[in-house]
């Protein structure tokens, strides 16, 4: 255990990209601390439009009048003279990347992060996606100081939280951003105190990692178990999404899944096969079926199963893959 100098006179600079870390920054000006300045992603074109987007952190921060720093390049002089020049002396980081020494060495209180995990367990980009997909029932959030290595700094804080069975990554996601940004405030004003304790994060046991999800991370292996089909589909909902593909009358088309419920059964039809009336539809897995309950067929939108029912007409050999 260990404990940082005191000094009650913040100069925070927050460093942040996505809508998770912009529930932190809220909370940190709630709160009346000092923000001298934000550090997020560079503009970029998104979309069909390729119309050019603000991060959801800049948005916010050009909303309540903070000096916003883009940085392409970490490392780059004048982007660390800049910074040098904010004269903060406590960084926080929320959902951003990962900086080099020069950046996160720089302030007198270093540079902490919020993780939305409980360290060890769950380090890398998609903590939130990997709890639920790994079927967890608690996970939570940790502030640590940032060293050499991702997310293995010495731990501040944790708060732990509940994974309940209707959760998917979205509605966590959304509970995290809360609960983190809380922490990060009591982080902040302990740091500011005085009476921070740190301790190491364990390194025995098996830890699971939280990998970036990627477009193969994403397709559902319909010879997996009910529960871990399940697991997967809302561990990854309502971003990026499932996919599978549906063969249907002699024609393929890739096909994403939201949400679903289980019914345990017994049964010998076909893995993949599609059973479908006019109010629900079923695909049988090795150890009963998965209903199927908002689907998204390519080009079109998000729709209840109910909707899709209207004007689909499965045939007999109807099934997914």
């Amino acid at each position: 255990m260990s404990t940082v100098s005191k000094n009650k006179d913040l100069r925070i600079v927050f460093m942040g990209t996505p809508d998770f870390a912009v529930g932190s920054l809220a909370r940190i000006l709630e709160a009346g601390l000092n923000v001298v300045g934000v550090v997020t992603a560079p503009d970029r074109a998104a979309g069909r439009g390729r119309k050019v987007q603000q991060s959801a952190v800049k948005e916010f921060a050009v909303q309540h009048q903070l000096k916003v720093l883009q940085p392409t390049n970490l490392k780059d002089e004048g982007f660390l003279e800049e910074l040098k020049g904010l004269n903060a002396n406590l960084q926080v980081v929320v959902a951003f990347r990962m900086l080099p020494k020069a950046v996160w060495h720089m302030p007198e209180h270093g540079t902490f992060n919020l993780h939305a995990s409980l360290l060890p367990q769950y380090r890398g980009a998609a903590p939130i996606n990997w709890a639920i997909i790994n079927g967890e029932t608690e996970t939570g959030v940790t502030t640590f100081f940032i060293d050499e290595k991702i997310d293995t700094g010495n731990i501040i804080l944790q708060a732990k939280e509940k994974i309940s069975p209707e959760d998917n990554a979205g509605s966590l996601h959304d509970r995290l951003m809360q609960i983190g940004g809380n922490l990060v405030v009591e982080t902040c004003k302990q740091i500011a105190a005085g009476t921070v304790n740190v301790s190491k994060q364990s390194e025995s046991g098996e830890l699971k990692p939280a990998p970036k999800i990627h477009k193969e991370t994403c397709q559902i292996d319909w010879n997996a178990s009910l529960e871990d089909i399940h697991n997967h589909i809302r561990g990854l909902s309502p971003y990026p999404g499932s996919w599978t593909t549906i063969i249907n009358n002699g024609v393929e088309e890739p096909l994403k899944i939201y949400a679903t419920q289980m019914e345990p059964a017994q049964h010998g039809l076909m893995v993949g096969k599609l059973i479908a009336d006019k109010k629900s539809m079923k695909v049988a897995v090795e150890d009963g079926y998965l209903n199927l309950m908002e689907l998204q067929f390519s080009g079109k939108r998000r729709m209840k199963v109910t909707e899709v029912l209207n004007g689909l007409n499965l045939d007999e050999g109807a099934h997914l893959r």
